[in-house]
């Protein structure tokens, strides 16, 4: 039985975001500063990748944890009332992300995974996304 009233619970679902998380823009600052200019939300690329970098022909997708069910992680635990329902949700989110990033990679894209969990050790996700993006392009004239 959910502890909450159904106003409530309403309430507190509509306010769960999908774009502009705090995951995500701690990903985005984290690779401006390191140098990287990106688009963010490409609708025209599967899956509507959170952050887009045209010219490496990167993308970054910055999962919550329980709505895209990372493996293992405690924080996606799957609520025990209403089991049909948030099984068939979040299992037709695992697939859409998996169908998701294999088109992006058919496409020629690198795909990169961030999980809300990752983002709280700063010194690993900065590394993480050095790693993934290599050195930014410098351009003659620009300081």
């Amino acid at each position: 039985m959910d502890k909450l009233s159904v106003e409530r619970r309403s309430e507190l679902m509509s306010r769960v975001r999908s774009k502009n998380t705090t995951p995500e823009l701690l990903v985005r600052s984290l690779a401006h500063r390191l140098g990287f200019r990106f688009r963010l939300h490409r609708t025209d690329l599967p899956g509507c990748p959170d952050v887009v970098f045209p010219g490496l022909r990167r993308v970054i997708f910055v999962h919550g944890c329980f709505w895209h069910q990372h493996s293992g992680c405690p924080r996606a635990k799957r609520p025990e009332t209403r089991r049909e329902f948030w099984d068939a949700k979040l299992n037709r989110n695992i697939a859409r992300d998996g169908n998701a990033a294999a088109e992006l990679k058919r496409l020629g894209w690198n795909v990169l995974t961030i999980w809300e969990c990752q983002t709280k050790d700063r010194e690993t996700l900065t590394r993480t996304l050095s790693d993934f993006l290599g050195s930014p392009t410098r351009f003659a004239g620009s300081g």
